[in-house]
């Protein structure tokens, strides 16, 4: 039977991710990176394409689960007819350690454990070669396919057909570890390391992170744990943020809407950098940036959408046949072809980022400000260039009002750079292109009914629209917005829930997907920006009861089946429920 999506929580270290559901499984993991190949990958297939399975023996066995308070160390507590037991699942932070521990320890009674490890390397088309190599009473085993090696280290694993199994009994006051660290094959096994300190640097790591946190008003919680969700797909080392941490589950369940985005979309890192300014993360900003200037360092012409996690320019999207996918929905996914598509709206992402940045006390630099100025003459290149818009269509390009508003944007942004800061640029021709657009829009994005329309060819409304007054292109009280959200909730609402657009055929793809959640935290601060301040409450309870047990989201949401759907954790649909929490607290009544 498959997992559900909501069963499943995410350990990280900052640099990759695991997720382990609910019954004790690792049903996915890629090390060293979060798009490295997996070698758990039950995820989208079963234990025989890569798992680790700790729990107790007893199948009458009842969990219960925890973060241990604002960090990503996981604690599931197992009670038995015969006691209780905790198992703590951590991925330590500390540099050049790459490994997931798995630490039992022993409440009251005793608990009898079965540990069984399938490994799978490169998405379960590597079965390694797995030999014991423990020495003076130690056990481990080392696996090796290729490029990678794991050993695992702990309680004596002995080979039972395509697994290793390992049983031990935990007693009240004992602690039994098993690690299973990562490394090059061609390099000596990782070494030991203090597995009492790793755990306590790692706590703390996260909680003084947290700690840091500006948030307030009822969902502050909510907040914290969304704003280190992000910082969990941030990679430490090169900065770049990653829009989950998974690659194909599917917008619809069995369907073929599954996409690989294990990868940095200059859009999704913008909107992170915001949320990180927005909540007192100023180092993030100078970070990302850095990592903004090495990724797109040369001709501007070239600029993509999206990138690898060091700024890898080549992502082609391929179709695995050894993973069937999640509950059957193939194809399985790896790189995304999105990655060559033209979205008018990211330079404009990326400048009302920059932007905050800037207002927020982020210093100017000759290179950071040469990076705007690059990325908006681009823009006046392509200023009359049609495009495939913030939701990747993969039908023909078109002028999408979205878009369109994020070019108008990035323009007002520049002229504001240059007004407010000093810094020299074009402004006389910034500011006709940016006029310009907005006739554009007045003009052909509008309905004669009064609404914004998805695109120039179409009376049909998009859930990003929404976006247009967060931006500043207009007022939340915009009768034109108004009418868009009303019209929205003709057509785009049947459940109380907000789709992102009808799939009429306009996204070039078959088959349909369920409600997309960063819309509908989206309307949640259309709601509260424009008076309705009762239904911006209602609809944030029920997005927030989208979330598990652990406060985590997927990509979207099944309102009939109370089940998520497409990859997880999102980060966009983190970025917006910040940004609806936000828009809450800042029309509170005082």
């Amino acid at each position: 039977m498959t997992t559900p999506i909501e069963d499943y929580a995410v350990l990280s270290n900052c640099r990759s991710a695991a997720l382990v559901c609910a019954a004790g499984s690792v049903d996915w993991l890629c090390l060293p990176r979060y798009d490295s190949g997996s070698m758990f990958g039950a995820l989208l297939g079963d234990e025989s394409h890569g798992s680790w399975s700790l729990r107790p023996a007893d199948p009458e066995a009842r969990a219960t689960r925890r973060y241990d308070g604002d960090t990503f160390v996981l604690v599931t507590r197992w009670e038995t007819a015969t006691g209780i037991a905790d198992v703590y699942d951590a991925m330590p932070v500390d540099e050049g350690v790459e490994a997931l521990v798995r630490r039992v320890v022993g409440v009251s009674g005793a608990v009898d454990f079965v540990s069984e490890v399938r490994l799978r390397f490169d998405y379960a088309r590597a079965v390694p070669w797995v030999r014991q190599v423990g020495t003076g009473g130690s056990h481990a085993i080392l696996a090796v396919a290729g490029p990678d090696a794991v050993i695992l280290r702990g309680p004596r694993h002995i080979a039972v057909d395509t697994a290793h199994r390992g049983l031990w009994t935990t007693a009240a006051g004992e602690s039994v570890d098993s690690v299973l660290a990562w490394g090059p094959s061609w390099q000596e096994p990782p070494a030991t390391f203090d597995v009492e300190a790793a755990l306590e640097r790692t706590r703390e790591w996260w909680a003084a992170w947290a700690d840091r946190v500006q948030a307030a008003g009822s969902h502050a919680a909510l907040v914290t744990r969304s704003l280190m969700v992000l910082r969990a797909l941030t990679h430490s080392e090169t900065g770049g943020i990653v829009a989950a941490a998974t690659t194909s589950l599917p917008e619809a369940f069995g369907g073929s809407r599954n996409w690989d985005y294990r990868y940095v979309w200059l859009r999704d890192a913008a909107l992170t950098l915001s949320a990180y300014i927005e909540h007192g993360y100023l180092d993030a900003a100078h970070r990302w940036r850095n990592w903004l200037l090495r990724a797109i360092a040369g001709d501007p012409a070239d600029v993509q959408i999206m990138y690898g996690i060091a700024g890898e320019r080549d992502l082609p999207e391929r179709e695995l046949t050894s993973l069937p996918g999640y509950g059957g929905a193939s194809p399985v996914r790896i790189g995304n072809g999105a990655v060559d598509q033209y979205q008018a709206d990211v330079i404009g992402e990326v400048m009302v980022a920059l932007d905050a940045a800037r207002r927020a006390g982020v210093a100017e630099t000759s290179f950071s400000w040469g990076l705007q100025r690059a990325l908006l003459a681009q823009s006046v290149q392509w200023f009359d260039r049609p495009d495939n818009s913030i939701w990747e269509m993969r039908g023909d390009p078109h002028f999408f009002t979205h878009s369109r508003a994020m070019v108008w944007a990035a323009f007002d942004r520049g002229i504001r750079a240059v007004e407010e800061n000093g810094v020299d640029g074009d402004v006389e021709t910034w500011r006709t292109l940016r006029d310009r657009v907005r006739a554009d829009i007045d003009a052909h994005g509008v309905h004669a009914d009064g609404w914004f329309t998805q695109h120039f060819d179409t009376d049909e409304v998009d859930a990003s629209l929404l976006v247009l007054p967060q931006v500043g292109f207009c007022a939340y009280d915009d009768p034109r917005m108004l009418a868009t959200v009303a019209r929205m909730e003709q057509t785009l609402m049947p459940d109380g829930w907000l789709l992102r657009y009808r799939t009429t055929g306009v996204d070039g793809l078959s088959g349909d997907e369920h409600p997309f959640l960063a819309c509908s935290f989206w309307l949640v601060g259309q709601y509260a920006h424009s008076g309705r301040r009762d239904d911006a409450e209602a609809l944030m309870r029920r997005l927030t009861g989208a979330a598990n047990d652990l406060g985590l989201l997927s990509e979207e949401y099944d309102p009939m089946t109370g089940r998520q759907a497409g990859n997880t954790p999102q980060a966009l649909s983190h970025l917006a429920l910040v940004g609806a929490a936000d828009a809450l607290e800042a029309t509170a009544p005082r």
